[in-house]
């Protein structure tokens, strides 16, 4: 192979790989529209890959890689099916069954959301189906319109990978059985849906704004993806505080993103953070959202709490200034509202700049007694940060290489590895 033939041929396998990474999501969403059947949509989207990272080195890259792979899987999909209905050889004047005409469907531009509506969205509220659970609903969701790994999956419910690989069969299984359509529901159905497409969309955002495992901290694309989601909701169901709170909690979050990383891939903390990296228009959209989330009456959203609390980061112009009893109030409303095991850790760091190390470090050992997050890295690193504050070198050196041994992800690894090695440079503080 010439070096121009190579040079080709590593164009084009980037291209698919990284066409894959952001596309992934959208393409099996179309692909189950057309098919109408979740597994043999993945088999198909993994079909079409292959083909691109086989076919683009040597025809070239088209034109619009999307709409290649949906046509591509689609017209695998339909020779799977045949291959399975092996009576066809005997009968071929027989009509198509509805998998097959689904399938078989002109498809003039699949790239098109405009004319075809937004797949995505339309998988969302499939997978949050009320004859669901609402764990299955999410979990679901961010398997198969995110791409997320089972273990992504698993970690972000702080259960064991097996036990979400089963809940995920399960979901796909009741969906089929059941034969619930694929389309965006009718006005008078969509309250009863859209708790389990927030929370969707919020994992989705988590997931990119703070990766579960590997190299990088952050996931631009599902950030953005989980943004554009938020927004569409918006516009579908306008002036609903869980909807508004939502969006507003991603833009502040994300407008940070810049300041949260160094060059190099390092942890920046938010009290080190250059406020000058900050998306200043993104959060003033933020703080107005969530102004107007906190206007609007009925029950208090988990989401707008959050985003208030988000708010009060945003205009601290320092970490000294920001007004932590307010922060520690808002946390006790969501304990009530929403009590969950990462957002008793949150109050408790959120008590420790109010009423100081140890009566935090009480609420973690509490919260650790009760088990169930026992290998949570953050539970770890946190309690490692109170016990250090409170001059308990040997006991806070133990919670940091507890957290390390825990952390997937190696930019936190990097911070807690820095942490051990510079631990007896520091000081303990009060």
């Amino acid at each position: 192979m010439t070096q121009h033939a190579e040079a080709q041929t590593a164009v084009a396998t980037a291209t698919a790989e990284a066409v894959f990474r952001q596309e992934a999501g959208r393409v099996l969403a179309t692909l189950i529209r057309l098919i109408g059947d979740f597994e043999l949509a993945e088999e198909a989207r993994q079909e079409a890959f292959t083909a691109a990272l086989e076919q683009w080195p040597i025809k070239g890259i088209p034109e619009n890689p999307r709409a290649w792979l949906v046509d591509v899987g689609r017209n695998k999909a339909i020779d799977f099916i045949r291959r399975q209905a092996l009576f066809r050889s005997k009968y071929p004047d027989l009509e198509m069954s509805a998998v097959e005409q689904a399938a078989a469907a002109p498809n003039e531009d699949e790239a098109d959301d405009a004319a075809f509506g937004d797949d995505r969205l339309r998988l969302i509220f499939t997978c949050c189906h009320p004859a669901l659970n609402i764990e299955a609903q999410v979990a679901l969701t961010l398997r198969a319109i995110c791409g997320l790994s089972t273990e992504a999956v698993a970690r972000a419910f702080l259960v064991g990978e097996e036990t979400m690989a089963q809940r995920l069969v399960r979901a796909k299984k009741k969906i089929r059985d059941a034969g619930i359509p694929y389309e965006t529901p009718p006005p008078h159905l969509l309250d009863e849906r859209i708790a389990g497409a927030l929370a969707a969309v919020y994992l989705v955002f988590s997931e990119g704004y703070a990766v579960t495992s590997g190299e990088n901290l952050i996931r631009e694309d599902l950030c953005s993806e989980a943004i554009r989601l938020g927004r569409l909701l918006d516009a579908l169901l306008p002036n609903r505080a869980a909807i508004q709170g939502l969006l507003a909690l991603m833009l502040l979050h994300d407008a940070r993103r810049k300041a949260r990383v160094t060059a190099s891939g390092d942890i920046v903390l938010l009290e080190d953070q250059d406020h000058t990296l900050w998306n200043w228009p993104q959060i003033e959209e933020g703080l107005a959202l969530v102004e107007r989330a906190l206007r609007i009456k009925g029950k208090v959203s988990p989401y707008t709490v959050q985003a208030a609390i988000a708010a009060l980061h945003a205009r601290a112009p320092r970490e000294s200034a920001t007004d932590w009893p307010q922060i520690v109030g808002l946390y006790e409303v969501l304990l009530h509202i929403q009590p969950s095991p990462v957002v008793e850790l949150n109050h408790a760091v959120a008590v420790s700049m109010v009423d100081g190390p140890a009566r935090a470090l009480n609420l973690l050992d509490s919260l650790a007694a009760r088990g169930g997050i026992d290998d949570y890295h953050l539970l770890s690193a946190a309690r490692a940060k109170l016990l250090q504050r409170l001059g308990r070198k040997e006991e806070a050196l133990a919670a940091y290489r507890a957290a390390l041994k825990s952390a997937r992800l190696e930019p936190e690894r990097r911070l807690l590895t820095r942490r051990i090695a510079e631990f007896d440079k520091q000081p303990a503080r009060d």
